[in-house]
């Protein structure tokens, strides 16, 4: 059936589209050099629109791969970091689209507002692979072990940066930060002082908007708050149905004090309120039958976040962060509430050596209640706490000065799940240059449990005569998902205008997510008779995933800009000895995460104060999800008349009218439209 409705979907020629989007695009740009006057066009406000050069770009200084900051160069991990200024120019609305950005990266729209967001493979709703963190709050919810994309949202022009780890952070960030990690980090108070309005809106994106107000006390006060919203409409179904409509809004502040030279504090908080469409398939014992119904999630919460940092001198510093969370999604199928505490301490000193040693606690308890709505379907018990107890000790060693350095570190935690969980970390950086730097890293990390592995019941129809069901129960013996991972790469400048990094790995899975051996019953109660078919989630695969990523970023001339990346993945996932999974969707020709990827962007600075941005993607098949390989492409226009307003429109998904990325829905494989969206921003 899937693949009946994906003819649906224009193909055949997308190869000649291609070739017509590569020619304008490069036609567009390659005109340029008789215009003589277009090597010193500047951004009409420097301060908003800052241009980095790309060996300002490796000296930028990131904080997710050691929660201390030290600059990409030095940086003995495959990282990546999207700008604001990538962020603008992006033409996105929503941070999975903007992640689209970041090699290794695997982001499929599954409709309106769902999305499959994974690193270096195992593609899922779930993102259970993947820890998402906004200003260093974990957003990973212990219900599925996951993020729900639809709620992570913040004021995009407020962001100042994504970083994005691929590979295991969990020596650092704890357990779940399996295959990556993705901080979004917003900007300082005092670099957000001044008005801001944005308004927009399109055929896809009806309307999009906000604002933002900052300020000073002059006394080392900053502050901010900003406020958004937007309506988003349904996606291409082919069976006309429009359920996954999505409007949300959201306000936030931040606040950051500068209490003498040492001190400074920060306070900052979001509370939102929003609708996401979606279909859900409900069974039903009497009458024994499925139910497919097209409803919307109300969701609503919000957060708030405190942080102290000292400065006990140049060689040591302490940061203490605290937040809560609290989260209320009430679906169609089940309701769940759910508040978060974190409390999370981190000191930084040099020892003696110029050794960098960091060591840190954190204490992290979530209680949630789940409100049952149908008999077959119930997480129990339905009043839980999940905590996590963990302390992490690293140490970075100089081995020959400054060229050669040796990175040494382990998390140990406890959580109410699997217990005692060790994951070591040794990573080495070999500087040959000032901007050529080699790296190496050898990681354990794990994926602890979720109430979804351990608590869930859940119970489908399949056959009316006879009655038959198919049960999936959770398993109070499954354990942590585990992965031992080798990592090498290597960054350089080869010319002042053109920087390059590779990146490659080998990934080795045990104890993954599967299903045990099936077993029957005649169950009589609740009434009538029906045969049961039971699975029992356990750790029952293994496997394997290789690959390599190479991103170049060239700058042929000072207004024009050329970036992407190739990013290569293989997986063998099969199941454990004495398990036969008959669910194993994973090991069908890697069928939940794309072979290869590739991305082309062009950045291009117009006289005029215009911009133009195109980019183009390739994305390999998905077979177990029913969807051929793609291309597609975006484009931008935009313009700034003066220094307080900026005009753009964009184009997404331009080579066809609609396409298919991934097949997470009921009974249907949505097709992502063709989009235009027009926007205008005033800045004060």
């Amino acid at each position: 059936m899937n693949m009946t409705l994906h003819r649906k979907f224009p193909q055949r020629n997308s190869r000649t589209r291609l070739l017509a989007a590569n020619l304008l695009a490069f036609a567009l740009s390659l005109v340029a050099p008789v215009q003589k006057n277009w090597a010193s066009v500047t951004p009409a406000n420097d301060d908003d629109l800052k241009q980095l050069s790309l060996q300002q770009l490796g000296d930028v200084e990131v904080t997710t791969a050691s929660k201390e900051p030290e600059q990409v160069w030095r940086t003995p991990a495959a990282i990546y970091v999207i700008t604001q200024e990538d962020i603008r120019r992006s033409g996105a609305t929503s941070i999975p689209e903007i992640l689209r950005l970041a090699p290794g990266v695997e982001v499929a729209r599954i409709d309106s507002d769902h999305w499959s967001v994974a690193i270096r493979g195992f593609g899922s709703q779930f993102s259970k692979a993947v820890l998402v963190l906004i200003d260093g709050r974990s957003v990973y919810t212990p219900l599925f072990a996951g993020v729900y994309w639809e709620l992570q949202d913040t004021f995009l022009e407020d962001v100042d940066r994504i970083e994005v780890i691929r590979g295991p952070g969990g020596t650092i960030w704890g357990a779940n930060a399996f295959n990556g990690v993705i901080n979004i980090i917003t900007k300082h108070s005092k670099e957000t002082r001044r008005e801001l309005a944005t308004l927009g809106g399109g055929n896809v994106d009806y309307g999009v908007g906000g604002f933002r107000f900052g300020g000073t006390n002059g006394k080392g006060l900053d502050y901010r708050v900003y406020g958004k919203g937007f309506l988003r409409g349904p996606e291409f179904h082919p069976d006309g149905s429009n359920f996954d409509y999505w409007k949300t809004g959201q306000l936030g502040f931040r606040a950051d004090w500068s209490v003498g030279t040492r001190d400074t504090l920060t306070l900052q908080g979001d509370m939102y309120r929003g609708l996401d469409g979606e279909r859900v398939a409900v069974s039903s014992y009497s009458p024994p039958s499925v139910t497919v119904i097209d409803a919307p999630h109300t969701v609503s919460g919000g957060n708030l976040l405190g942080r102290w940092q000292r400065r006990f001198s140049e060689n040591s510093d302490l940061q203490v962060q605290a937040y809560y969370d609290r989260t209320s999604r009430l679906s169609p199928q089940l309701d769940e509430l759910r508040s978060t505490f974190d409390i999370d301490l981190l000191h930084h000193l040099t020892l003696i050596g110029r050794q960098d040693f960091l060591w840190g606690v954190t204490m992290r308890w979530s209680p949630d209640k789940i409100t049952q709505k149908f008999a077959t379907l119930d997480f129990t018990p339905h009043e839980e706490t999940d905590s996590i107890y963990s302390w992490f000790l690293q140490d970075q060693i100089p081995i020959f000065s400054d060229h050669l350095r040796l990175t040494l570190g382990s998390k140990f935690e406890h959580n109410n799940y699997s217990g005692f969980e060790i994951q070591p970390n040794a990573r080495l950086l070999w500087a040959l240059t000032a901007h050529q730097t080699v790296w190496a890293a050898f990681t354990r990390a794990v994926r602890t449990p979720s109430r979804l592995d351990q608590d869930l019941q859940l119970t489908s129809f399949l056959a009316a005569s006879p009655i038959i069901f198919l049960r999936i129960v959770g398993s109070k013996n499954f354990v942590s998902e585990q992965m031992t991972s080798s990592e090498i790469g290597y960054r350089t400048l080869v010319a002042s205008r053109l920087y390059v990094d590779v990146s490659a790995f080998y990934n080795d899975y045990n104890d993954l997510y599967g299903y045990g051996t099936p077993t029957a019953f005649l169950e009589t109660s609740p009434a009538p008779s029906h045969l049961v078919f039971q699975l029992p989630i356990a750790n029952a695969l293994k496997g394997i995933a290789r690959g390599v990523e190479i991103t170049p970023d060239w700058k042929p001339v000072d207004w024009w800009e050329l970036k992407g990346y190739y990013s290569y993945l293989f997986m063998a996932v099969h199941t454990k000895p004495g398990f036969t999974d008959p669910l194993n969707y994973v090991s069908f020709d890697n069928g939940s995460s794309p072979h290869h990827q590739f991305n082309l962007q062009s950045l291009l600075n117009l006289p005029g104060n215009l911009e133009l941005d195109t980019s183009i993607r390739y994305i390999s098949a998905l077979p177990a999800q029913a969807v051929r390989d793609y291309w597609t492409a975006d484009a931008r226009i935009g313009w700034r008349p003066s220094r307080q307003w900026e005009l753009s429109i964009a184009g997404q998904n331009l080579l066809q009218p609609r396409h298919a990325e991934f097949g997470g829905d009921v009974n249907t494989i949505v097709g992502v439209k063709r989009s235009v969206y027009t926007q205008i921003t005033w800045r004060r």
